[in-house]
This record gives C-alpha cells, sequence and structure tokens, in this order.
C-alpha cells in the first residue's frame, strides 16, 4: 500500500485525551493511549471532523505559509468560490482580487470559473448511456476516499472528470505561459486557497497525477487575514472584477454543484455522517432512480471547511447576496465535447483500509473472533476504553493492538467479583477510605464533611 500523505495532525502536547474527536471520527480511525489521541494514518480521510470537535485545539491542519510565494518568479492565486463567503459587507468580488494582488500575487485565476466548465461538462457527461449512475461528484476529496476504502462497488460511480481545482491550475499555467514566454515552468507557483484539509491531501498526494498543476496550498484562514487589513484601506471601486457567474460561486455551498446540471433526479447532502448514510443507501441500492450525486463532508459545503473563518450558514448567506446581479455561467465550452485532458489519469480504486489479514481463513476466524468477544462486551460504546466502540475495541484486542482489560467497565466487574480490598484502591487514589454505598446520600464522614 503507497504512503499517504495527510494534512491533518496531531499536537500530542495539547491533547488532553478526552473522547471528542474519538466519537466524532467517522472513519473511527483515532484512539486514545497513554493519556492523548492516535490518529490511524491508514483510516484518517482528512474530514477536518476532529479539528472542528476538539475542545484543545490539539488537531490542526498543515498547509503551505504565505511565505511560499517567495519561491516563485510569478505566482497565481487559485481562490476557492468559499473564499469569497468570509467577507462581512462585500458587495464586490473585485475587492478580493484586488487585496490578493496587492498581498504579493501577480495573478489571480479563480476556481469558480473552472467549476462552471465542470457544471458544462457534468451535464453532457450525465446523459450518456453506457456510465453506471448515479454519478457521484469527486468535488470533495474526503468523500472520493471514503469511497475509495470502504465502498467497492461505488468507486465506478465517480465522476471522471478532473475537479475545478485542477481544471483551475491548468488553465491559469497555460495563460501565464501564454502571456510571459519569458517564463520556464518552474517559474511559475500556482498557489491554491484552500478551505478545508481535504483539499490538501490530495494536492499532497497529486491524484491528479502529472496534470497537477499546483504547486502549494494556503489556508483561507490565513489569506483572509492577511489581505482583511489591506481591503479596509480601498477608498476607491477596484477596477478588478469577478469573471465567475452565478454557477460558479454556488459551488461553494450544498446543492450549488447539483443546481447546476439542470437535472431534477440529484441529490445534495453536506455532513460527513449524512454523507455516509447516503453512500450506504446507494450502496444497498435504497437509493434509486438518481442521475447526480453530490456529497459535501462539511457542513453547508464547502464553506464549513476547517480551515475557514466564518460561520458557514453566514457565509452561504453572503454568496447568496453577492451572486445577485451576477450573469449566470459567463465561462462555457467551445463545444459540447469534453476535452480527454480533463478526465482523471486514473480511475478511483477500492484499497480497503479494514482487511484483517491477507490470509482469507485467517480473516474469517478473526472477524469471528470480534463477533464473539464484541457479545461479551457490554455495549456501553462510553469510549472509556480508548476505542469509540466495542466492535473497535473487540477488533483492536483481535489484531493484539491493545490488551482486553483496557476496557474498564470488565474491569471494575473483575474487581468485584474478586472481592479486591476497598482500601487499597482508595490507598492508590490517595482517598480516605469511606462508605460509598450510599450512593451520594449525602452522609457525612467522622470529621463532619
Amino acid at each position: 500500500m503507497s504512503v499517504y500523505n495527510h494534512s491533518v495532525s496531531l499536537d500530542v502536547e495539547k491533547c488532553k485525551g478526552c473522547t471528542a474527536c474519538l466519537k466524532r471520527c467517522p472513519t473511527e480511525a483515532i484512539r486514545i493511549h497513554d493519556g492523548h489521541a492516535v490518529i490511524n494514518p491508514v483510516r484518517c480521510i482528512d474530514c477536518g471532523e476532529c479539528i472542528r470537535v476538539c475542545p484543545s485545539k490539539a488537531k490542526k491542519a498543515t498547509h503551505d505559509s504565505l511565505s511560499v510565494l517567495n519561491d516563485y518568479k510569478y505566482t497565481i492565486a487559485l481562490p476557492a468560490p468559499s473564499f469569497y463567503g468570509q467577507f462581512d459587507n462585500l458587495d464586490n468580488i473585485g475587492y478580493i482580487i484586488k487585496g490578493l494582488r496587492d498581498l504579493g500575487f501577480d495573478d489571480v485565476y479563480e476556481v469558480a470559473c473552472a467549476a462552471e466548465l465542470v457544471s458544462a461538462y457534468t451535464r453532457k457527461y450525465i446523459e450518456r448511456k453506457d456510465i453506471k449512475k448515479p454519478v457521484i461528484s469527486s468535488a470533495c476529496p474526503a468523500i472520493t476516499r471514503i469511497i475509495s476504502t470502504n465502498y467497492p462497488y461505488l468507486c465506478e460511480n465517480i465522476m471522471p472528470i478532473l475537479p475545478p481545482i485542477d481544471i483551475a491550475a491548468m488553465l491559469a499555467r497555460e495563460k501565464a505561459m501564454r502571456e510571459h514566454p519569458e517564463l520556464r515552468d518552474e517559474d511559475i507557483g500556482i498557489i491554491f486557497i484552500s478551505p478545508c484539509p481535504a483539499k490538501v491531501s490530495y494536492i499532497k498526494n497529486n491524484f491528479a497525477g502529472e496534470r497537477n498543476y499546483i504547486s502549494a496550498t494556503v489556508s483561507v484562514r490565513d489569506v483572509y487575514f492577511a489581505i482583511l487589513d489591506i481591503m479596509n484601506k480601498y477608498r476607491e471601486e477596484p477596477t478588478e472584477a469577478t469573471e465567475s457567474g452565478i454557477i460558479g460561486i454556488g459551488w461553494a455551498s450544498t446543492g450549488g454543484e447539483s443546481t447546476a446540471i439542470l437535472n431534477h433526479r440529484y441529490l445534495a447532502a453536506d455532513g460527513i455522517e449524512n454523507c455516509i448514510r447516503v453512500l450506504d443507501s446507494i450502496d444497498s441500492s435504497d437509493i434509486t432512480q438518481l442521475d447526480f450525486v453530490e456529497l459535501n463532508a462539511c457542513n453547508g459545503g464547502c464553506v464549513g471547511g476547517a480551515m475557514t473563518v466564518a460561520n458557514p450558514y453566514i457565509a452561504q448567506a453572503r454568496l447568496h447576496e453577492l451572486r445577485r446581479f451576477l450573469p449566470v455561467s459567463p465561462n462555457r465550452p467551445a463545444s459540447d465535447w469534453i476535452p480527454d485532458r480533463y478526465f482523471r489519469e486514473k480511475l478511483v480504486e477500492y484499497n480497503p483500509y479494514s482487511a484483517l489479514s491477507s490470509d482469507r481463513k485467517t480473516a474469517i476466524r478473526m472477524m469471528q473472533d470480534i463477533e464473539d468477544l464484541t457479545n461479551k462486551l457490554p455495549g456501553l460504546d462510553c469510549g472509556s476504553c480508548g476505542a469509540p466502540t466495542c466492535m473497535a475495541f473487540a477488533e483492536d484486542v483481535v489484531k493484539k493492538e491493545i490488551c482486553a482489560e483496557e476496557c474498564t467497565v470488565l474491569l471494575k466487574k473483575l474487581v468485584k467479583e474478586k472481592e479486591i480490598p476497598k482500601e487499597l484502591l482508595y490507598a492508590e487514589l490517595g482517598l480516605r477510605e469511606r462508605d460509598c454505598s450510599g450512593g451520594g446520600n449525602g452522609e457525612k464522614d467522622d470529621d463532619g464533611e
């Protein structure tokens, strides 16, 4: 199995070992060991859910800093459509484009422009009779990854057309080379302004293959604070103007991509837990008669990414206001033919992380052992053992990653059955022995406390 480069990392010093991330991780990639969280890199899909729920801010997204602009002679910013929704009292996207230029970028190519091209191509693609439906959007890398690890029969459903960020990078680089023939390819830095860690990982792992024209990724949060002061100093309307329209900017929130295909046979869902339920239903054929499915791991869509600033629902309202006076879709393909270079070099393949053993007989035996042990466990899914569920705990035990006595409920039962003297337990805890059988009835001890 090839190494997967993740963008979600853990600061062990900040982690207090609470179970907030343990309970919310959609792929059960997190365990609590030795007083802190441990992320299983094989299971992690970089959805950023642990970043959102961690009360200690111990989880973070790793990405490039703005200093990366100094590494190239000519830099181009690729702002995601969700970036526009971060700014309050904004009535002209031109302010953002000018702000990015004044920050140090030589040019700006809006990802929303490429999104409009992808929407047009998607409309043509889903009309084909030789494809498996429903077609599942490939715009959210977290969804693509969870399909590749958990849903072998849905890999063929994933849209084979490249996501807008790749097409935007491709077109931006070609534009720079055309307008500045004196530049070499390595002189040009294509910097994507990302709202989430999943897209950072997508770029890190070079999923676009040789056509990965993106040089680096910076966060929406970093760029927002960097240009906010610059934009506040503007006193005149900017001469720059957005080249995207309603459809492109609509990709920032849930349903924007789906409605752009102009087909009512679609489903749009957000939030990783909701998306998993939808995938389960499609996999079991409970959901049929659909042409297109749009799934966003973040609540509200990309505006809810873990690397954004604004509340996702406020950002949605801001984008809705910005779209009011824009054209529907100023970026349209020259023809109905979809260029070959806009397709993925290789399709998404099933790559399971949950294989118990390469030997089939051994795996079957281990599955039976997991089921037997799960039936003997309390079934509380309390997380005190460091695993999210009793079944996950049983799997860890059978795989010999932890010991069975980590289950605190079983340990308590064992202590009672063996009649271990209470004074030994209290001495270990540094407490005075007292009668605890009252269950909190308010009785005072010998000192009257």
